[in-house]
């Protein structure tokens, strides 16, 4: 049985001091009630929203220096496992400051091209599933505690909301960048 219930900080919103300002757009799109749920369907929505596009356009580029579709699929998982890494630190109580990363950097160094777009998407469901399994069993202490992670303050609360909101921002994209027209 999970630590976690909906009556429990994950229900509810994090305030603008758990995370930095620059993550309020992603807070701001998640919706109301209890994140976990909205993680659990939101992959579901995700790969349904990637079948769509399938493996003969998965090399596709909105623009020239854009990343791919199967690039942007890697930098959700490798930005989701960054994220739980951070969430996972400062729930044990890492005090020490957490870096940042360079997503372009990450994404060019992957070579996330040369994968099928399917294997990508097992991925990402993965790292989801495991995702869910650490902030499910996260009680309300480890939830709060707050960390330092690329020299600004965040709650563990608050990163699961942050997770939530990145995802929904890349759906977004690509509904409106890949998929459009």
């Amino acid at each position: 049985m999970p630590v976690h219930s909906a009556s429990a900080p994950l229900a509810v919103r994090p305030t603008a001091d758990e995370y930095a300002p620059y993550y309020a757009r992603y807070v701001s799109a998640v919706p109301e009630g209890d994140v976990l749920e909205t993680l659990e369907h939101q992959i579901e929505e995700t790969v349904a929203l990637l079948a769509a596009v399938g493996e003969s356009r998965a090399g596709h580029r909105y623009a020239e220096g854009k990343w791919s579709v199967r690039e942007l699929v890697g930098h959700m998982a490798d930005a989701e496992r960054i994220f739980a890494y951070r969430a996972l630190c400062i729930a044990r109580g890492e005090t020490a400051s957490l870096p940042g990363f360079d997503e372009d950097a990450y994404v060019a160094g992957a070579d996330f091209d040369a994968r099928t777009l399917n294997s990508l998407l097992g991925e990402l469901t993965t790292v989801r599933r495991s995702t869910l399994s650490l902030f499910r069993n996260l009680g309300d202490a480890a939830l709060a505690r707050r960390g330092t992670a690329n020299g600004q303050s965040v709650t563990v609360r608050g990163i699961a909301w942050i997770v939530a909101g990145h995802e929904r921002h890349h759906q977004q994209i690509l509904r409106e960048r890949y998929l459009a027209g």
